[in-house]
This record gives C-alpha cells, structure tokens and sequence, in this order.
C-alpha cells in the first residue's frame, strides 16, 4: 500500500537499495534535486525506474523548476528561465503582458519537464514580498502586491496545467513576512491574524481550487506560538482547511531542512498529526528515509481522496503548441535572453 510521504533519491541513477526501498515501503511519489539530473535521457531513465520499482505508472515525479536561483533541470541541455519577480515588474508596466508572460514560462518549463517523466512542478511561489522578506525567497515572489500575486500565479497554473504537469501553490499559507532562511533556522511572523488574512493569506484564498499545495516552516506567532506552521494543527486546519479553504493535497515542505528539530520520525508524526496528506523528504539519505517511512501511514480516507483526485488531473499536453514559437514570444513580452 502506499505510503503517505515524497522521498528523494541519492544519484542519477537508482541504487540496488533505492529500488528495494521504493518497491518495499512504496512512497507516493519521488522529488529530483540537480544531483539527480544530468542530461534528459537520464532523467526519463530515473522516472520510469522509479515508476517501475513502485508499480503505479502514474506515480508522481517532481520538481522544484521555477526559474531563477530556482532550477534543477539547467544548461545545456534545459534554457535558463528568468526568477518569477521578473513577471511582476513587467506587471507593473503591462499586466496582459505579464499575464502572457506567466503563463508562456510555465507552459515552456513544464513542457521541458513533461518530456522526461517528470509530473508535478513545485510552482509558483504565491509568497507576497515584503521590505524584510529572506532572500531564500526574495526574487522567487512576484510582488508586494497580492492582487498581482494572484494574477500572475493563476497564470502559471494554467501554463503548467496545459503543459500536463500539476503545479503546486507555496508556501501556504504566506512565507512572505520570515526574516530568516527555513532551510537554516525556523523563522517567527509576529503578525496577528487579521494581518496575516488582509495580505499574506489572500494569494492562496484566490487560488485554493489548485489541487497540490505545500507548506511553510514558520512559527505565525500570533495563531500558534509553539509549532511551525507545517506541524500546527491550527494552522493545517483552521487557517489552510478552513479560513483559505484549501481542500487539494497538502504536502510538508522538505523536513530535511534546518527549521524542524528532532528525529525524522518525530518531525513526520508531528506533521502527519497535524493534518498534512504528505511528509517531503528530500535529501536521498537511506536512513532518514527508512525513518520516515516507519511512521508515516499508509494513504487513506480524505489524504487518499485528496492525492487520488489530484492525480486525476494529470492529462496529456493540450495539442498545437508551438514550442520555438512561444520561446521566441517569452523573449519578445521579457526581454529574456536565457543568461
């Protein structure tokens, strides 16, 4: 049965091991880190071994490709895709432009992603930015404007929807106000509620149809003072369910990362009790991911449904889309050169 976790692997190919792992304790899906991509007849080989060992054709693949600092899948072999705040400035003098824009770099970078197997594109970032915004997220918002936000992330969604690969909203519900880096240290927000709803939540409200989201390691102080968000019952289910009304599959973000304490296994009780669908484990490492699998559940009830109607989503790429045509018009609306 399949587990309720995303693991990643070590290399650019599957282990002897790695494939015992994946066939034994069956991970939802498998997440790719430039350590796992060389050139794309390698990656489409690592997909369908990964698909292979778990017996689920579909089962997912995914990515973190947004463009910018952002981007597994590099040069030569991929073009280099601008950060996503290039959009929004481009917002602020040409909103269709914009738009257009948004939605032709999704459509680009996903169809990159759909031709070696790769399902589900970790995009876009509906963080609105703010004056003391972390560099860890930086240029990968759009705008200090949420409306903007919300213009340009539903555009990536449908660039990324007509390419057949899911995007995924992040980082619910708002990475915006952290003044440190998640992958180091757990940031605090000490805004209220009623801050954090006028602003930071209205990206994610606007698009909770999305069906995969994931979540933020940070402390919302004035909601639930004691865990970070990914580990907050009152975040998962009050604010994410309830308040942004998101009902799609929420997945963790990585718990490899410096923000969450304690052992594997307790970092994924923490956050499967909290109410997310999906503990992320990324870093590849054979003992962590043994750890994680120990406690994480089988996917069942309203998790099941959740990652069962998102996959549902998945469909070929709509026809007549003219790949050199669109690059050509990305450059033209951008200025882009790939450099």
């Amino acid at each position: 049965m399949t587990k309720a976790f995303v693991s990643g692997c070590a290399g650019l190919t599957l282990t002897v091991e790695e494939i015992s792992f994946f066939k034994d304790h069956d991970p939802w899906g498998l997440i790719l880190f430039a350590r796992n991509i060389d050139t794309p007849d390698q990656v489409r080989a690592l997909t369908s071994t990964f698909r292979t060992a778990v017996g689920r054709e579909n089962a997912p693949v995914m990515v973190d490709q947004e463009g910018g600092r952002v981007q597994r899948l590099k040069p030569p072999h991929w073009p280099k895709y601008p950060a996503p705040k290039l959009f929004g400035d481009l917002f602020e003098e040409d909103a269709d432009a914009a738009m257009r824009a948004a939605w032709l770099g999704a459509r680009l970078i996903c169809a990159d992603l759909y031709e070696v197997g790769i399902t589900i594109d970790c995009l876009p970032c509906l963080d609105v930015r703010f004056p003391e915004t972390v560099d860890a997220i930086g240029d990968r918002a759009f705008s200090a404007d949420p409306e903007v936000v919300i213009a340009l992330g539903q555009s990536m969604v449908d660039g990324a929807n007509a390419s057949g690969v899911l995007p995924v909203i992040k980082h619910i519900p708002g990475h915006g106000r952290a003044c440190v880096d998640s992958h180091l240290e757990l940031p605090r927000v000490e805004a209220g509620q009623s801050s954090l709803e006028s602003v930071d939540f209205r990206p994610f409200k606007a698009l909770s149809h999305v069906s995969l989201g994931m979540t933020a390691h940070i402390v919302y102080a004035g909601i639930d003072a004691d865990n970070a968000g990914t580990q907050s019952s009152k975040i998962v289910q009050d604010v994410i369910r309830k308040n942004i009304g998101f009902d799609g599959c929420l997945m963790s973000d990585d718990i490899s990362m410096h923000a969450l304490g304690g052992e594997f296994a307790e970092r994924s009780r923490k956050i499967v009790d909290a109410g997310c669908d999906i503990v992320l484990h990324c870093n590849g490492d054979m003992n962590e991911m043994l750890e994680v699998s120990g406690v994480v559940p089988e996917l069942s009830g309203n998790a099941k449904r959740r990652c069962e109607k998102a996959l549902n989503g998945l469909h070929r790429p709509e026809p007549g889309f003219d790949k050199d045509g669109a690059w050509k018009e990305f450059q033209s609306l951008t200025g882009w050169q790939g450099v």
